[in-house]
């Protein structure tokens, strides 16, 4: 089918009164199992963009009874077996294998393996699954029932799974710690506004096939909501870090408020910088621990999450940033004392744009949660203009996985962020004050001179700064600046802390940042 053919038919067809599915049908690679179709990613970015054209249908999640109802134990007895892994007995470094519909799952996901320029649908199968205590008894599901999502296995430890891609349009990576933890996701849409945010889904992935040597998965998966269409190519290659290349074309059926590129998910229950929801016996509970920004101007900067009271936002803007990523600094399993999903390994995940992406801000988004099971953080970059319908939206970036991010800084890092109440010990306290104590390493502080004169440089937006003082902290060879905030007024709106180390005039740390929201002057006790 020729573009121009599929563009005038895809026009024609909403007014004809098609459902939705037809419109796919029609503008889309068919998806009848065994049958194959050319596929390139410049088809899918067609297949894209006439999508955008057409109105927005409701997801279908019909799916039989029996799935639909199954609950938490039961969806995890199902197992996916071995022997029906893709590419499971060709001798590949890379396997495949499929997360099957239920719980909260309930949209088919159709997935094709791509070979030699061709794209064939992978039928659904009820032998692929051991159902154990599911209650399922194999029954003849239609083998276009499709997937729910999918996992990603690699030679060297095959057992295990490296990624996965299942819900919505989100994934999860591992690096060498393999540990999951914070999720990405394809794109993000209106998240933070006073309305209920919009979630994009992957509604077909194709996975290609990859020679027999090598170490690089190329998958691509169409993107699509009410607001937005789109296309994306993924070239994965696990390794000390996964490493993901992420190319993605965006279609606007629509003006967007608030688009979110990159879009990384996260938790943030309760740590050593907020203590508001510490009420577990573990010391500190969460996903990531701070947000870190290299800007276009080359600034590093470092935001400590914290878990609000209310629904806080704020957009730091830049031009062309370097990167920007949610990180899990702190890797101390004595900080956190869980032996069982083991925080002090979780990755972290830094996204580095691969282009210049020009002016705009990356937000970050932090939400009340109660405990462990909800993810409250989010952070993406939003482009400075705003989508509009017709447009055709490029964006490509580097996603790094792990422990430890790329392109280290020369300068000190943020060790740890510490809160409580200010004044000096030993003396009556005359008014309500907060203490700051931020730890920095690295960098070249410990190659300092006992006479070295190092000072916090220090900003806030409002209030009274006291008890300023910069000291070697030789735990962890560097340096600990602490200082008091005083309220000036009886405001509770945020207030925000800006510190960084200097030394002769030479800038020694990245910039820490803070927003601290001062208590109602009731509970403001001493």
């Amino acid at each position: 089918m020729q573009r121009r053919e599929m563009l005038k038919m895809m026009a024609a067809l909403p007014a004809a009164g098609l459902p939705l599915d037809a419109v796919l049908a029609a503008a889309a690679l068919p998806v009848v199992p065994g049958k194959s179709e050319p596929f390139d990613y410049a088809r899918l970015k067609g297949r894209a963009r006439a999508l955008s054209q057409a109105p927005h249908g409701a997801l279908d999640e019909t799916i039989p009874e029996s799935v639909a109802r199954l609950d938490w134990d039961q969806y995890q007895a199902i197992r996916y077996r071995d022997e029906h892994a893709l590419w499971a007995k060709e001798g590949l470094r890379f396997q495949i294998k499929f997360f099957h519909l239920g719980l909260f799952f309930r949209t088919p996901v159709h997935i094709h393996v791509v070979e030699g320029g061709r794209a064939r649908e992978i039928a659904y199968d009820a032998a692929m699954f051991d159902y154990g205590k599911s209650g399922l008894q194999r029954e003849h599901f239609p083998v276009d029932l499709g997937f729910a999502g999918f996992r990603i296995h690699y030679h060297t430890d095959p057992a295990r799974d490296l990624a996965v891609f299942l819900g919505a349009s989100y994934f999860r990576a591992v690096g060498e710690e393999k540990q999951y933890g914070l999720s990405a996701r394809g794109l993000a849409v209106d998240t933070g506004l006073a309305r209920a945010e919009e979630f994009p889904v992957f509604r077909a992935f194709w996975i290609e096939r990859p020679p027999r040597n090598a170490s690089t998965l190329i998958v691509y998966a169409l993107l699509d909501s009410p607001s937005v269409s789109g296309a994306y190519r993924f070239l994965i290659q696990p390794g000390k870090n996964m490493v993901m290349d992420v190319d993605a074309a965006l279609y606007p059926r629509k003006a967007i408020e608030r688009l979110g590129i990159a879009p990384l998910t996260s938790m943030y229950q309760h740590g050593e910088n907020d203590r508001r929801m510490a009420n577990d016996w573990r010391p500190e509970i969460h996903d990531s621990d701070g947000l870190a920004l290299w800007t276009g101007a080359g600034e590093r900067i470092w935001r400590p999450l914290v878990n609000p009271e209310t629904l806080r936002f704020n957009a730091y803007a830049d031009e062309n940033p370097r990167g920007f990523g949610l990180l899990q600094r702190d890797r101390n399993f004595d900080h956190y004392q869980d032996d069982g999903v083991f925080y002090d390994r979780r990755p972290s995940l830094w996204v580095e744009p691969k282009s210049g992406w020009g002016k705009g801000s990356v937000q970050l988004v932090e939400i009340p949660t109660v405990d462990e099971t909800f993810d409250n953080i989010v952070a993406f970059w939003n482009p400075a203009e705003k989508p509009q319908p017709g447009q055709e939206l490029l964006f490509a970036y580097r996603l790094h996985w792990g422990a430890t991010m790329p392109h280290a800084s020369p300068l000190a890092h943020v060790a740890a962020t510490r809160t409580g109440i200010g004044g000096v010990i030993g003396r009556k306290r005359e008014y309500y004050s907060v203490r700051f104590a931020v730890d920095f390493a690295g960098g070249g502080l410990a190659a300092l001179g006992k006479k070295a004169k190092v000072e916090p440089v220090i900003v806030a937006s409002r209030g009274d700064i006291e008890i300023t003082s910069a000291r070697p902290l030789d735990a962890i060879q560097g340096y600990r600046a602490m200082f008091d905030l005083k309220p000036v007024d009886d405001s509770v709106e945020p207030v925000n802390l800006r510190l960084y180390l200097r030394s002769g005039g030479r800038t020694l740390s990245e910039t820490w940042l803070y927003q601290w929201m001062p208590p109602p002057p009731s509970q403001r006790r001493f």
